[in-house]
C-alpha cells in the first residue's frame, strides 16, 4: 500500500518547527467487516488488481460463518432465487443473484476441494467443518493480496475529494472507495453492532426499521407452562403466517416457546399481535385415519390412536389444554372429530414475541435498497460508498440463502469497484 507522510508545522520567523508527523495509508478500497460478504468482496476486488484493505473489530475473520449450520456452514442453496428473499423492494436482489449464482459458488467450493453434501431442500453443508469455507475465503484473499487487519476499530469516516478518510485504531486510511459489510444486529455475542446503520445515517441514506429474523418465538405463560414439558420434542409440521406464507418443516418445542426450521422461517413473516397456524399432521387425512381405526379398534383410546402419528407427550399436553378429548374411538362423536381436526391441523397460537437478536440468525430491514444500485450496491447519493450483505434490506430464507446473498452482493460490488 502507498502512504502519504503529513506534517503539522509551526512557523517562527525563518525557522519551521515540525510538531507532528503521521502516516495516512492509501488504498483503492477499504472494506469494513470481515464476515462472509466482506471477505468475498475483498478477495474478488483484490484479484481484479485493486489494493484492498479489509478491517474488522473482532479477533478472527468469519466468526458467524464458523458458528453457522451447527459448525458445518450451510454455504448456499441449490434453489436460491429472488423469490426466497424478503425486502421492501423484492426485485432488488434479482440482478446480483442472477450474475453470481449458487452454481458459481459451488464451483468455487469444488475447486478448493471442499467436500459437501445436500442435507434437505437444497441446503448444502460442508462435510467436515465451517472452517473449510473460512479457509477458502482466506486463500482467495491471499490470492488477491488483500491486507486483512483484525482488532481494528473504526473511529470516524469522512468524505473528501479523494474518496474517504477513515480513522482507525491502527491509523488513518485514505480510500477511493468504501464498502460497508458489517452485517446486522443478530448474534451480538459474535460482535454484531449497528455500525453499518450509523454510517448510512451519517451520509443521509434511508434506513428501514430493523427486527430479528429467523428467530425462535416465545409464548404467553398459560400455554408455555403446559408446553414446556415438551422441551426438546420435534415434530414435522406446516406453519402458516397471517399473510398466507407457509413453510413445511420441523417444529421444536423449547423451554421458552417454539423453534425449529418451520418456526424460524415463519418468524420473518410474523408481526407482533398476529397468530400463526400450525398443522401438526400435514400429510394425514385425519378423518379417514380415525374412521378406519374406529372400525378396527373401537375400544382403543383416542390418545393412543393419535400417538401413532404424534409424540405421546404432545397428545397428553393437548389433553391438558382440553384440545383432545379423553375418550375411546367409539365414544368420539362427529362434532368432536370435526373439532379435533381443527385443533390438530389448524392450531392457532399467538406468540408473545421472539427471542430477539441474541439468537436470531439474521436482521430484517436495514439500508433501504431504493438508495442503492441493484447492479453495483453503490449508494446513489454518495458515489464510492457501497453496502453489501446483511446490512442491506434483503433477507433470505433459512437454508443457505443468506450466504448466497452475501456472495452475490459482494461479487456485484467487486465488479463495480474495479471500474471506479
Amino acid at each position: 500500500m502507498n502512504t502519504i507522510l503529513a506534517q503539522n508545522r509551526k512557523s517562527c520567523g525563518r525557522q519551521t518547527e515540525i510538531s507532528e508527523v503521521f502516516v495516512v495509508e492509501q488504498a483503492d478500497v477499504l472494506i469494513i467487516g470481515a464476515g462472509a460478504a466482506g471477505l468475498f468482496c475483498a478477495a474478488q476486488a483484490g484479484q481484479l488488481g485493486l489494493h484492498v484493505l479489509l478491517v474488522d473489530n473482532g479477533k478472527k475473520p468469519g466468526r458467524k460463518i464458523l458458528m453457522s449450520g451447527g459448525g458445518r456452514c450451510n454455504f448456499t442453496n441449490m434453489y436460491a432465487d429472488h423469490t426466497a428473499y424478503l425486502s421492501h423492494n423484492p426485485h432488488f436482489c434479482k440482478s446480483a443473484l442472477a450474475r453470481y449464482t449458487q452454481w458459481d459458488f459451488i464451483e468455487l467450493v469444488s475447486r478448493h476441494g471442499v467436500a459437501y453434501h445436500e442435507k434437505t431442500l437444497g441446503q448444502l453443508f460442508c462435510d467436515n467443518s465451517a472452517e473449510d469455507i473460512v479457509d477458502l475465503l482466506m486463500k482467495e484473499c491471499e490470492q488477491g493480496h488483500v491486507d486483512l487487519r483484525m482488532r481494528s476499530e473504526v473511529f470516524s469516516v469522512e468524505r473528501n475529494e479523494q474518496g474517504f478518510l477513515v480513522k482507525l485504531s491502527t491509523g488513518e486510511v485514505q480510500a477511493k472507495s468504501l464498502v460497508i459489510a458489517s452485517g446486522g444486529l443478530s448474534m451480538p455475542g459474535l460482535g454484531a453492532t449497528p455500525f453499518g446503520y450509523k454510517i448510512a445515517e451519517q451520509f443521509g441514506i434511508n434506513l428501514l426499521p430493523t427486527r430479528a429474523g429467523l428467530v425462535p418465538v416465545t409464548l404467553h405463560k398459560p400455554l408455555l407452562e403446559v408446553l414446556q414439558a415438551l422441551s426438546g420434542v420435534a415434530v414435522p409440521v406446516s406453519v402458516t403466517a397471517e399473510n398466507g406464507t407457509c413453510f413445511k418443516e420441523s417444529l421444536l418445542f423449547t423451554h421458552r416457546g417454539l423453534s425449529g426450521p418451520a418456526i424460524l422461517q415463519i418468524s420473518s413473516y410474523w408481526q407482533p399481535g398476529e397468530s400463526i397456524t400450525i398443522n401438526l399432521l400435514p400429510d394425514l387425512d385425519l378423518d379417514a385415519f380415525l374412521n378406519a381405526e374406529r372400525a378396527e379398534h373401537p375400544n382403543q383410546s383416542l390418545k393412543n390412536t393419535l400417538a401413532r402419528h404424534l409424540p405421546k407427550r404432545l397428545v397428553e399436553s393437548l389433553q391438558m389444554l382440553n384440545k383432545v378429548p379423553d375418550v375411546t374411538l367409539k365414544q368420539l362423536t362427529g362434532p368432536q372429530q370435526q373439532q379435533l381436526a381443527e385443533v390438530l391441523q389448524q392450531w392457532q397460537i399467538q406468540p408473545n414475541g421472539t427471542e430477539g437478536y441474541r439468537t436470531a440468525e439474521v436482521t430484517l430491514g436495514g439500508v433501504d435498497t431504493k438508495a442503492l444500485s441493484s447492479k453495483t450496491m453503490e449508494s446513489a447519493q454518495v458515489p464510492g460508498l457501497y453496502f453489501i450483505g446483511e446490512v442491506v434490506d434483503v433477507t433470505g430464507w433459512l437454508g443457505g440463502y443468506n450466504f448466497q446473498w452475501a456472495w452475490s452482493s459482494a461479487w456485484a460490488c467487486a465488479q463495480a469497484l474495479v471500474h471506479r
